[in-house]
């Protein structure tokens, strides 16, 4: 049965967060509500609000050289590169070249950089955008891969953070855990839903979901 989505009743400019509340299950944890972010990721008028809201709210004062893309939000880094560098906007980047850089990442999960990109991170001010930040662990495997190829994290941000800081570093977001208050991931083994036999109604990575 497809989950049942509603839309948050806060906006942020003209981006609206769309949720459903149940069980699920990403790659690390089992989560209670599914945060679809799909629309802010493929269409460019969507990507355009995302990267406005964080350009405006948040970044306009962070030196950034090279946006890393995780979560395939390469769409809304694009959009973010030409906000925060075009001319007219009051932002420490107006003027510059900036990198858009999606990330690769491994059988396990690790972020690799191809040689013919590490001058993108080596030396540079790296901004790490990620669709949604909940237990974090794509950020900071992010903020690894950063650091491993000889860059330094400006910052990171995303539509959606249950976290307002990462390793010392502060997170952007457009929502964060007053907006969905009761939010809460566990690890697998730990997971209450389970331990209730309470099945799980889709698997999320960040291509989407898939119902079971």
């Amino acid at each position: 049965m497809e989950p049942n989505f509603f839309q948050l009743p806060v906006c942020v400019g003209d981006v609206t967060l769309r949720v459903a509340r149940g069980h699920f299950a990403t790659r690390h944890s089992h989560i209670n509500y599914l945060i679809d972010v799909t629309a802010q990721k493929a269409s460019l008028r969507e990507a355009e609000a995302v990267a406005q809201q964080l350009a405006e709210r948040h970044l306009s004062n962070s030196l950034v050289d090279t946006i890393l893309c995780l979560d395939g939000t390469r769409v809304i880094g694009t959009c973010l590169a030409r906000q925060l560098t075009q001319s007219g906007y009051r932002s420490m980047n107006e003027g510059r070249d900036m990198y858009v850089l999606r990330a690769e990442a491994d059988g396990e999960g690790k972020i690799l950089i191809r040689d013919n990109a590490r001058h993108m991170i080596r030396g540079k001010n790296v901004l790490l955008l990620v669709a949604s930040l909940t237990t974090g662990t794509t950020a900071r495997r992010g903020m690894e891969c950063v650091a491993y190829y000889g860059g330094h994290v400006a910052g990171v941000a995303a539509i959606y953070s249950h976290k307002t800081v990462m390793e010392d570093v502060p997170v952007a977001s457009l929502f964060d855990y007053t907006d969905l208050p009761d939010y809460a991931s566990y690890p697998p083994d730990q997971c209450p839903f389970c331990r209730r036999g309470v099945p799980l109604d889709a698997v999320v990575n960040s291509f989407g979901y898939s119902v079971i």
